[in-house]
C-alpha cells in the first residue's frame, strides 16, 4: 500500500528555520565570559535557551530579554557570583551540564534543578571531570538533578570522554576555561564541536584533531558580532518531510551544516532523497548553506553504523519515521545514548510507530524499522519529549494517515513555530 504515490500532497515553499539551538546556548555564555559587549542575532527564543539566560542571569549577568538582536557585556570568570536561588535549568541538558563547568570553574557554588525529565538524565558523566579537576560535586541518590556544583582553584586534566557527548566536552572545556587552565578532552568519536568553534572565533588558542581537543591555559575571550544559523536538527524535519512527499521541493535556508551535524543529510541522501547544498559558506567558525531538497524520490532502508551516530543522534526518531516508508529495513545500533534523552527515545520512538500499525522493532542500543508503506492511526504518547512530537507530527501530514500528537505544546523547547510553518510548506 502506497498511499503517498497517488496523493495530490506537495511541499512547497522557501523556509528559514530558527536559529540553532546549540549555538544559541553557547553564544549567551561566551558572550558572559567575554571582555566588553557581545552582540547576537537571530537567537532561538525557546524554553531551552530561556533557560540559559535565566540561569546567566542569576549568576550576575545583564542578559537582556531575547529578541532577534541583542547586546551582552560580558562580566568574565571573576564577575560571576553566588546565586542567591537555585538555578532553574528546566528541560535543557545543555543549560545543567555547560553552566556546571562555569559554575565550578569560577570558584563559586551553585545548585541546578530541572523539571521532572531533566533530573532523571545522567550528571555523574560531568561530576567525575570536575572532581578530578578539584570541584565538588553533589548529585541526587539516582545521579541526576538536584546537583550542586562546589567550585574551586581547579588544576589542570587530561580526560577521555567515553560516551562522546558535547555537553561533558563542553563542561570541562568551559571550567578550564573559567579557572585558567590547561585542558585535554579525547574522545573515541568525534563529537559536535560548536564550543571549539566560538573558542575560536572569540579569540581562544585551541588545538583540534580527530579525536582530542586540548584548550591552553590563561587565556580570555575577546568579544562577537554573531548570527546564529538555523538550526540543522529542525531543518530535518522539513528536510525529511520533502523526501516523503510526492511533489515539490523545499529551500531551507541559511542552515548550519558543520560536519558533525550533517549527518541526518547524508542518511538522506543514501536513502535516495535529492538533498542539495547550495551557497556555502563560513561565516563566525560556522559552515552555513541552503538546503535543497526535492520531492518525488522512492527512499530505501539503509543501515546506520555506530560511528556516525554522533552526527544524527538528535534527528534518529525522525530517521526511524521516514523509514516506515522506505522500501526494505532501516537498521541503527550504537545509539544508547538515545535512552538518557529527554525521554528513552529508542523505546518511545518504536512503541509509537507500532502503536500506529508500522513495523519496528527496539534493539539493546537502536531499532530495526521495515518500510511497509502504511497507513497510520492512533495517538502518539511523546512523554513531553520535543523530537518525539516534531518527528510524528511529520508522519501525521502525510495522506491517509491519521495520527494526533498527545502533547503539540512540547516543541516549544527548541521550535516554537514549528506546528504553523510544517502547516505552510504543505499549505
Amino acid at each position: 500500500m502506497a498511499p503517498l504515490n497517488t496523493a495530490r500532497f506537495h511541499v512547497t515553499g522557501e523556509l528559514r528555520v530558527p536559529g540553532d539551538k546549540s549555538i544559541s546556548h553557547r553564544s549567551l555564555i561566551f558572550s558572559a565570559l567575554a571582555e566588553g559587549n557581545s552582540r547576537v542575532r537571530g537567537i532561538l527564543r525557546s524554553q531551552d535557551v530561556q533557560s540559559t539566560a535565566g540561569v546567566l542571569r542569576a549568576l550576575g549577568v545583564d542578559i537582556p530579554e531575547l529578541s532577534g538582536d541583542i547586546s551582552v557585556t560580558g562580566v568574565g570568570p571573576a564577575g560571576f557570583r553566588t546565586p542567591a536561588t537555585d538555578l532553574d535549568c528546566g528541560n535543557s541538558g545543555t543549560s545543567a551540564r555547560l553552566l556546571a563547568g562555569v559554575v565550578a570553574g569560577s570558584n563559586i557554588t551553585g545548585r541546578f534543578i530541572g523539571d521532572a525529565s531533566l533530573s532523571g538524565r545522567p550528571m555523574r558523566r560531568i561530576k567525575i571531570p570536575l572532581e578530578a579537576m578539584n570541584a565538588r560535586v553533589e548529585t541526587s541518590a539516582t545521579g541526576g538533578l538536584p546537583m550542586t556544583v562546589h567550585g574551586a582553584r581547579l588544576q589542570q586534566i587530561e580526560f577521555s570522554n567515553e560516551t562522546s557527548s558535547a555537553q561533558v566536552k563542553s563542561c570541562v572545556l568551559l571550567a578550564a576555561l573559567c579557572s585558567g587552565i590547561e585542558a585535554t578532552v579525547r574522545e573515541p568519536t568525534r563529537s559536535r564541536d560548536h564550543t571549539e568553534r566560538m573558542l575560536a572565533a572569540h579569540g581562544v588558542e585551541v588545538w583540534v584533531n580527530e579525536s582530542a581537543v586540548l584548550l591552553f591555559g590563561g587565556q580570555s575571550l575577546t568579544s562577537l558580532d554573531l548570527e546564529v544559523p538555523g538550526d540543522p536538527s529542525s531543518a530535518a524535519f522539513f528536510a525529511g518531510l520533502a523526501a516523503l512527499a510526492p511533489r515539490g521541493e523545499l529551500l531551507l535556508t541559511q542552515v548550519c551544516v558543520n560536519e558533525t551535524r550533517t549527518g541526518f543529510l547524508a542518511a538522506l541522501t543514501e536513502m535516495g532523497a535529492s538533498v542539495v547544498l547550495d551557497d556555502k559558506a563560513l561565516k563566525s567558525g560556522e559552515w552555513i548553506a541552503n538546503v535543497r531538497v526535492k520531492a518525488g524520490g522512492e527512499l530505501r532502508g539503509i543501515t546506520i553504523p555506530p560511528d556516525a551516530i554522533p552526527t544524527l543522534i538528535d534527528e534518529l526518531p525522525l530517521l526511524a519515521c521516514i523509514a516506515a516508508y522506505a522500501t526494505g529495513e532501516t537498521r541503527v545500533t550504537g545509539a544508547g545514548e538515545l535512552r538518557v534523552k529527554e525521554s528513552d527515545r529508542i523505546s518511545a520512538v518504536v512503541n509509537n510507530l507500532k502503536l500506529l500499525g508500522a513495523d519496528a522493532d527496539e534493539l539493546p542500543d537502536g531499532f530495526v524499522v521495515r518500510g511497509t508503506h502504511p497507513r497510520l492511526r492512533g495517538t502518539v504518547t511523546t512523554h513531553g519529549d520535543h523530537r518525539l512530537a516534531m518527528a510524528f507530527g511529520v508522519l501525521a501530514t502525510l495522506p491517509g494517515n491519521e495520527i494526533a500528537i498527545d502533547d503539540r505544546d512540547c516543541v516549544a523547547v527548541s521550535y516554537p513555530e514549528f506546528w504553523e510553518d510544517l502547516r505552510r510548506v504543505t499549505a
